[in-house]
């Protein structure tokens, strides 16, 4: 028996993992090549562009718009980006510290833990914001800190999408070099670009009321 709309998802499939997988390739090379810290930020950004312009099912040179985009993105992305890799950084530092000190550091761990929560949320909200709307580099922040309060339920999607994720690289940690970080760049970009789209239909009719 012939399943053709089975055939076409199956496709569909196929195609959106090997896109993850290039995604991922390209944003792990470009990393390297800016020396981990100054190509992390660029890189990035550069992931974020052309994973919204494939949701957009629009036609590029993945590999040439990707290297256009991380040297026009460098110094802004890297203003963007690291600050908040740093402070990533620190909190999990500081987790695993207080995680290694045992009960009585307990309280800590908590606060650490929520911080490094608040900090995902905001997070999860930073590249799709900054490949789908221009605004001063220091408007990001607050914009993508609005939209996680005010959202909870796109929040908590965007938070079990990237657990689901850790949790598949921590459990096949081969994931990671492979697809993990192009695989959530993806997702989160695909699902918030639908969150932009519901919450600007909103603003629109309360305008219109």
């Amino acid at each position: 028996m012939n399943h053709p709309a089975m055939s076409i998802r199956i496709q569909a499939a196929c195609s959106e993992l090997i896109w993850a997988v290039q995604l991922n390739l390209m944003w792990i090379v470009f990393t390297l090549a800016g020396g981990v810290i100054l190509g992390l930020g660029p890189a990035t950004v550069a992931a974020y562009t052309l994973a919204r312009r494939h949701a957009r099912n629009e036609t590029f040179q993945v590999w040439t718009e990707f290297w256009a985009v991380y040297r026009r993105e460098f110094v802004r992305a890297s203003l963007l980006v690291l600050p908040m890799a740093l402070v990533a950084t620190v909190l999990v530092g500081n987790y695993l510290y207080f995680s290694v000190l045992g009960p009585g550091s307990g309280a800590l761990r908590i606060a650490t833990f929520a911080a490094l929560l608040v900090l995902a949320a905001v997070g999860a909200y930073i590249g799709p914001l900054y490949a789908h709307y221009e605004l001063p580099l220091w408007g990001y922040i607050p914009k993508a800190s609005l939209l996680a309060l005010t959202r909870p339920a796109s929040t908590v999607l965007l938070m079990f999408a990237l657990w689901a994720i850790v949790y598949a690289t921590t459990t096949v940690p081969v994931l990671a070099p492979v697809i993990s970080i192009g695989a959530w760049i993806y997702i989160n970009t695909w699902l918030c670009l639908r969150f932009f789209e519901e919450n600007e239909a909103r603003l629109h009719s309360k305008g219109n009321l």
